[in-house]
């Protein structure tokens, strides 16, 4: 099942009570439950368990109670999962997984291209093992982890970094760029590994996912840049290329 559909199953129960699509999105994310990178995850959450009552009608998990609004199916009835259903289910998390991978890549070559015109000799790599790109510069070499985000509704850019990955590249010159996508302009939250490090260890970035996971929130607010919370203020690596060195 896919992270939206089972999101909403966990903060349902919690809940005991229905809830509108809005609230069950804003719930998941701030639980670190849901893992999404896109602009309208609320949408998302919308169109995922309406298509799933539409599809299974009583062998669904979810019944719809008022406009937008959704509660777990007290009188689910096991249905065999017909092949027009398994086939709605993958165009489904496919869409997901597509938009993702589009918004990940727009962000690495975004990045690379930032890197060149600054006189990195730049590469995205061509099979993903955890680094996106590589660089040099004055023959020292760079590892970047590129990770992008959409603002969401809730006006902030949540993203996401495997726990395992992280850990797993932790030598070396590492960086993380965090591209945050706006429909006019692009900013770089530019992060050593060691200030990656440091913000876990103060708790700016959240271990989520049952452990698996960092979760990333930043925002900008009065014109400063924020991460994980007010206390955290990260104007010095706005944009700040620099750093890479």
């Amino acid at each position: 099942m896919n992270t939206f559909k089972q999101s909403a199953i966990e903060i349902l129960k919690k809940a005991k009570t229905p809830l509108h699509y809005t609230e069950i999105t804003r719930l998941a994310l701030e639980s670190g439950i849901l893992e999404t990178e896109g602009a309208t995850p609320e949408a998302s959450m919308n169109a995922q368990i309406t298509v799933d009552i539409k599809n299974k009608v009583e062998g669904s998990d979810f019944i719809k109670t008022a406009p937008g609004t959704f509660a777990l199916n007290p009188n689910k009835k096991e249905i065999k999962e017909t092949p027009k259903i398994i086939e709605a289910e993958k165009e489904e998390e496919e869409k997901i997984v597509i938009a993702g991978g589009f918004t990940g890549k727009g962000g690495e070559h975004l990045v690379c291209s930032e890197l060149l015109f600054r006189g990195f000799n730049a590469s995205i790599m061509s099979v993903d093992v955890g680094m996106d790109i590589v660089a040099v510069k004055d023959n020292q070499l760079f590892g970047i982890q590129v990770k992008t985000s959409n603002l969401n509704s809730f006006d902030t850019y949540v993203f996401d970094i495997r726990k395992v990955s992280f850990e797993r590249h932790s030598n070396g010159n590492i960086y993380y760029i965090f591209v945050l996508h706006g429909e006019k302009k692009s900013n770089f939250l530019i992060l050593p590994f060691h200030e990656v490090e440091k913000k876990v260890h103060e708790k700016a970035i959240l271990e989520v996912g049952h452990g698996k996971r960092y979760r990333v929130n930043i925002k900008f607010r009065n014109d400063k840049v924020y991460l994980g919370n007010m206390d955290h203020e990260m104007d010095y690596f706005l944009d700040n290329w620099n750093l890479i060195k």
